[in-house]
């Protein structure tokens, strides 16, 4: 008796084990199927800056290849015309507007984001996935008093990314030394490195003081702390080993990115990869020198053509292009002359890098926020452009949604089929913003609420839409907002302003109307 029930036991509990294995192997196996997630994001490129979007004076076949044989959509947008604001949104699926210090930062700026606030990376962590940045970070980091010669906390590893390989801001600032989860790279600790973005440091060269010592001459506010040749904007001392070459920088970051992919493959795995091209100081490798005709500016944009095909073939070689989901976009719209003589104007030529769209970088015109957008998924997704309106605020929910997760915020809308192509039915309306300035789109409108200040900023000549009056544009038969309809529209310029009240509350509107008084 004692063995049968003896035998029956032993019988029960390996069953029981089998059937813990067998679940344990589905759990497994649905985790390897997950899609692998890569958001690309390029810094101040155009809305007609690449040939699926109608370049026809640069060439751009790698993301032309993607464009075309994805989603692209025609109405896609960042939240903001600078690059802080767009990536706190990207991340975070809130409204930069939201978060004051959601604003162009320096680099020595602290975290903005709230380490207890939900991101992209840490809503996808919990769904199984190992999570990476690779490239430009530009949202702060530590508490505000940084040293830069010990672990830099809190950053993006206390953000949700598993993984990060930064520079800290821009590459037209200090410090200019890449960021290996918290740690300066190739950091000599009996160099150590000090940064002040108020005074200079005695007896460092800098290239308001020392126009000799320059191989790229400042246009306006770049006149700081030289290195490699190039002025930055800010002070910085020591850290000679640590400091990056910036004609290197490409193909560094590439390398490390294509790395993350090898050593994460076998797992579903999120990447973001930030390109700083085609920001100043614009510096292409000398194999990309000359390559477009038109400069620097020109090369730069080919420079990252050449390495979005060059990670995608990585994709490929490792047999993940078939289960990883491409989303491609900008920060904000283009600028040509940003700071330094690189002959961008020079040799701009015929190329329009708005396209048909009014402004660029800064401005709440369409050029400001309206960028190329487009996703990528080999077998999944269909090729065709979609004209729905799409945010990168949406990407948060929308990736909640393609993973299995419930999270959501309440600026981003699930949009999944729309960035897979399964639906024409994207936003009806939306917040835009530049320099702590908000406009609203509601289906084919665009209204600007009035603001003091100047109609052009003469550094980088564009047209940032400030106006003593209300503005209001048809897009869908004025495109380039030529025609302000506010006055002969005024029941159509009430129901946005009533919409855009809604969500960016009265208050903004009445210190605007005080201060044109």
């Amino acid at each position: 008796m004692r063995s049968s029930i003896l035998y029956f036991t032993i019988s029960f509990l390996l069953i029981l084990g089998s059937c813990k294995d067998e679940k344990k192997t589905i759990e497994t196996s649905e985790e390897k199927t997950k899609p692998n997630i890569v958001i690309i994001y390029a810094d101040d490129l155009g809305y007609g800056e690449i040939g699926a979007y109608g370049a026809t004076a640069l060439k751009t076949p790698n993301l032309d290849k993607l464009a075309n044989g994805g989603v692209r959509f025609t109405n896609g947008y960042a939240s903001s015309a600078t690059c802080t604001p767009s990536r706190y949104a990207l991340l975070t699926g809130v409204y930069p507007w939201r978060n004051k210090s959601a604003k162009i930062l320096p680099g020595t700026a602290p975290l903005i984001i709230d380490v207890d606030q939900p991101t992209i990376p840490k809503m996808l962590k919990n769904q199984g996935y190992h999570t990476g940045i690779v490239g430009k970070w530009h949202l702060g980091l530590g508490n505000g008093n940084v040293n830069w010669n010990e672990r830099i906390a809190p950053g993006p590893n206390e953000v949700g990314f598993d993984y990060s390989h930064i520079l800290a801001a821009t590459q037209d600032r200090v410090p200019t030394v890449y960021i290996e989860n918290g740690n300066v790279v190739n950091l000599d600790p009996n160099d150590p490195i000090e940064v002040n973005y108020k005074e200079n440091f005695e007896g460092e060269p800098t290239g308001l003081d020392n126009p000799e010592l320059l191989k790229m001459k400042w246009h306006h506010g770049h006149n700081n702390s030289i290195v490699n040749g190039i002025p930055r904007i800010g002070f910085m001392k020591g850290g000679e080993a640590a400091k990056w070459v910036d004609e290197d920088m490409a193909d560094y970051f590439l390398a490390d990115a294509q790395d993350y992919v090898k050593k994460h493959k076998s797992e579903p795995f999120f990447l973001y990869y930030a390109l700083q091209q085609p920001h100043v100081p614009r510096t292409p490798h000398p194999r990309f020198v000359g390559s477009s005709g038109m400069g620097p500016r020109g090369d730069v944009i080919v420079e990252a053509d050449w390495m979005v095909g060059e990670f995608i073939k990585t994709l490929e070689a490792e047999g993940l292009l078939e289960n990883t989901l491409i989303v491609f976009s900008s920060d904000n719209g283009p600028v040509v002359n940003d700071g330094y003589y690189d002959d961008s104007e020079e040799k701009l030529g015929n190329h329009k890098p708005a396209g048909a769209l009014r402004g660029g970088k800064y401005s709440l015109f369409e050029a400001g926020t309206r960028v190329p957008f487009f996703t990528y998924w080999k077998g999944k997704i269909n090729p065709g452009v979609s004209d729905a309106m799409v945010s990168q605020l949406d990407l948060f929910a929308s990736l909640a949604a393609l993973t299995g997760s419930e999270e959501s915020t309440n600026d981003s809308q699930e949009l999944l089929d729309v960035f897979l192509g399964k639906s024409a039915k994207g936003r009806n309306e939306m917040v835009i913003e530049a320099t702590s300035r908000t406009a609203f789109r509601k289906g084919d409108w665009a209204m600007i609420p009035p603001y003091k200040g100047p109609a052009v900023n003469k550094h980088v000549n564009i047209e940032l839409a400030n106006a003593a009056e209300y503005q209001l544009y048809n897009l869908k038969e004025d495109i380039a907002q030529q025609h302000n309809l506010a006055s002969s529209k005024p029941e159509k310029l009430q129901e946005l302003i009533t919409a855009y009240e809604t969500i960016r509350g009265t208050e903004n509107t009445e210190i605007q109307q005080l201060e044109l008084k």
